[in-house]
């Protein structure tokens, strides 16, 4: 879905200098598979940590500077929440309530809000 949404964030996924041809390429290889773990691992860490999130602050801040590094605009961000509550729907059905999708929605938010702090705190002369 994320690649259906917005197809020029494909070349951002670039393992060990190779370019995928193809989101279909990129979906199948196995170094983009194990991002997409990592991401599910964020999630799960700020679903058991939902009554303390601030606990995750730093390492949130810090992934998003590294995400600044390899060229992610903070904006792509909202594709993948879509993408994210896109999935949910399709596994979830009819469970996928209005108030699950709220819930999720600002879940989603606030991971992203920690992350943004990482385009924020950049050292003085960058």
């Amino acid at each position: 879905r994320l690649f259906d949404l917005d197809p020029d964030l494909l070349p951002l996924f670039q393992y060990n200098c190779k370019q995928f041809a193809s989101p279909q390429e990129c979906l199948s290889a196995p170094e983009f598979l194990d991002h997409i773990r990592k991401v599910m691992l964020v999630i799960d860490a700020a679903v058991s940590h939902l009554e303390n999130l601030s606990c995750l602050e730093e390492y949130l801040c810090n992934l998003g500077k590294k995400h600044q590094a390899v060229g992610v605009k903070v904006e792509s961000f909202s594709t993948v929440g879509e993408s994210l509550l896109y999935m949910l729907e399709k596994c979830l059905g009819s469970a996928f309530s209005p108030d699950v999708r709220e819930a999720w929605s600002k879940l989603y938010g606030a991971v992203v809000k920690a992350m943004r702090r990482g385009w924020e705190t950049l050292p003085e002369g960058d």
